[in-house]
């Protein structure tokens, strides 16, 4: 959104009084280039619950938690480093955005006085977390939605333990839901499946008015499974979910790969796999595959119509 140019009431008042030259050097001011939007939104990539475990790397950049100390005016997804640096330079690139990452061996908080404190953020990432949260940190993802923050939760397919610790993405993000201090009453109104579907290009659904599937960076139409799982959808525990994109042969509250809610003041979005996600390149040794840019889906216009909507 571009803010509108602010009146000057001591330059007009100065141009009536010297006349017509000043009035032309007025004139060329005023067509200045437009600023960027007046609130800056701010966004936390979670990389503190093994987010880089296997061949795993959820990242937007190894510069943690600033990303711009990599390069501080990306040009490219390359200028940063991880596989969802794609994701981090797309935003970073339009001016609107403030990014940091939590460091692997920290802990999420909320109201605390740490720079990475939830209370500093619109919008928490959770991009297929490996290790649970602790009670704290249930407690403090759950006060941020319900006060008004954006949380968006990426899975994976069930089974994709990176770290051999036991949980998977699907338990650690169920468990969330189910078994924090704030609201265990299926809060979202979805649970997510335990699943693991091999392949499919879930489609979105026909709502020209959703800001997620018609946003500022795209209309949405498909998006990919490459070895993830869907959720089921509870409207009777909260009526603000709505699946947004589905599984093949899927409809209503089952088969949602993409889903909506809210919580309190807050957003909540839910996707059923990390391939989208991920760009393809990343820290050497990891073997990733470019799903951001897969040509049979629209996963990038997803990730950042939904971080859109999510931070605003």
């Amino acid at each position: 959104m571009l803010t509108p140019t602010k009146p000057r009431h001591r330059l007009a008042t100065a141009l009536t009084a010297l006349g017509v030259l000043l009035t032309g050097a007025a004139l060329q001011t005023t067509s200045a280039a437009p600023a960027h939007a007046a609130t800056t939104h701010r966004v936390l990539f979670d990389n503190g619950h093994a987010e880089t475990a296997g061949n795993a790397d959820w990242i937007i950049s190894t510069s943690q938690p600033n990303p711009l100390s990599e390069d501080s005016s990306p040009s490219s997804e390359t200028d940063w480093t991880g596989a969802l640096s794609s994701w981090g330079v797309a935003l970073q690139q339009t001016g609107d955005y403030s990014l940091d990452t939590l460091p692997s061996g920290s802990k999420l908080t909320y109201g605390g006085a740490a720079a990475t404190d939830l209370s500093n953020f619109d919008t928490l990432v959770l991009p297929e977390p490996n290790t649970l949260f602790t009670t704290a940190e249930k407690t403090a993802i759950m006060t941020f939605v319900k006060n008004g923050g954006g949380l968006f939760m990426i899975s994976d397919h069930t089974g994709a333990d990176r770290n051999s610790d036991g949980y998977d993405a699907v338990e650690i993000l169920n468990d969330l839901m189910t078994n924090n201090s704030v609201d265990s009453t299926d809060p979202f109104g979805l649970s997510i499946d335990s699943l693991s579907i091999s392949s499919g290009y879930p489609a979105a659904i026909s709502d020209s008015t959703n800001a997620v599937l018609h946003g500022s960076f795209g209309t949405v139409t498909k998006s990919l499974i490459a070895s993830g799982t869907t959720a089921t959808l509870k409207p009777a525990d909260n009526s603000a979910v709505k699946g947004l994109l589905y599984r093949s042969g899927y409809s209503g509250n089952t088969g949602a790969f993409f889903a909506t809610s809210t919580f309190g003041s807050g957003k909540v979005a839910f996707w059923g796999d990390s391939s989208p996600i991920d760009d393809g390149t990343g820290q050497s040794g990891n073997t990733l595959y470019d799903g951001w840019n897969d040509t049979g889906a629209t996963n990038a216009a997803l990730a950042l119509n939904a971080t859109e909507w999510l931070s605003s």
